[in-house]
């Protein structure tokens, strides 16, 4: 049974003629013969009067509202794959990591929802497994996040490096690792830190530099915002070790510090991460998906550049003001 051949029965059962209903349906009379012929074998009975006006048999009359349902399914499922293809999803579901979210989305997401008005959409803040794991499950259409070893790829997958960037480390202004333009990790690794909660790409990062240095992570508090971040920090006793990008606010905050990292003679590698943008490629196919991944890859990596350089410069000129205070 195929569904041409449900078209056709349907076809003739509301114009009453075979001859009508192969025009109806493009095709020749002898066609449409063919194909009630093979569904009434494949039923085994006769769907049809053959009399001058085709008329339903009882296993007709039963077999026509089903298929009504059958061919009206199919419509509209043609019908939205070919919205989905010309743009007209309802929303666009996006999971990012929370720098992401706070800093460089927001233009972005204005330009898109000018851009495409008829669509919702949907952004939501997630650590970067979880993120992932909600892109595979089909539940967001794309995702930012920290690149990984959870990050497997296959043939589906889509992945765009947007920046890599320096892992920090965040005091309070009065805290004794501040008094560092470079904090040493020899230093760093005897204070307590806050650290984002299991699950969070940025947690392994940290554990595993100091799984590798042979040091003990004395991590004291687990948290998950950047507002918590900052908050515990202020306090004066935790340190913690965030992304560039995590940091923007913080820079601008008298009660706190940030300060790079020093590379180590036993090591000798900075510690970094990497940002990525993953979707599938079907989905990059649809225009609100392409068109939002385009935004992203021209805008997130301009801003971060920007960002960077300006927190150079302004790094620079604090030192040089140190220094002259200093010479004073």
């Amino acid at each position: 049974m195929r569904l041409e051949q449900l078209q056709a029965f349907l076809a003739i059962a509301e114009t009453g003629s075979f001859q009508q209903a192969a025009r109806k349906c493009g095709v020749t009379q002898s066609t449409i013969s063919r194909q009630i012929q093979a569904l009434e074998a494949d039923l085994g009975l006769q769907l049809f009067h053959r009399t001058a006006q085709a008329k339903l048999t009882l296993g007709g009359e039963r077999l026509l509202p089903r298929v009504r349902k059958i061919c009206q399914e199919w419509r509209n499922a043609t019908e939205e794959l070919a919205d989905l293809l010309a743009g007209k999803q309802p929303e666009l579901c996006i999971a990012a990591i929370h720098s992401i979210c706070s800093y460089y989305l927001p233009p972005i997401l204005q330009k898109f929802c000018h851009n495409y008005p008829d669509v919702q959409l949907r952004v939501t803040s997630l650590g970067s497994d979880r993120a992932l794991k909600v892109l595979k499950d089909g539940l967001v259409d794309l995702a930012i996040v920290m690149n990984n070893r959870f990050l497997t790829t296959g043939p589906e997958m889509m992945v765009e490096v947007l920046y890599d960037e320096p892992i920090e480390v965040l005091t309070a202004a009065n805290h004794p690792l501040a008094q560092y333009q470079q904090v040493p990790w020899s230093e760093l690794i005897h204070y307590p830190q806050v650290v984002f909660k299991d699950g969070y790409g940025m947690q392994r990062l940290v554990q595993d530099r100091f799984d590798r240095l042979g040091a003990k992570l004395q991590a004291v508090l687990e948290v998950n915002t950047l507002d918590a971040f900052r908050g515990v920090v202020r306090q004066g006793e935790l340190v913690a070790l965030l992304p560039h990008s995590a940091l923007v606010e913080a820079c601008l905050d008298p009660t706190l510090a940030v300060r790079s990292i020093a590379n180590t003679a036993a090591d000798g590698s900075s510690l970094t991460r990497q940002v990525v943008m993953v979707t599938t490629q079907d989905r990059l196919n649809i225009p609100p998906i392409q068109h939002f991944w385009q935004l992203v890859c021209k805008s997130v990596t301009l801003q971060f550049e920007q960002q960077l350089s300006a927190q150079t410069q302004a790094t620079r000129g604090d030192l040089a003001e140190a220094n002259l205070g200093r010479v004073l």
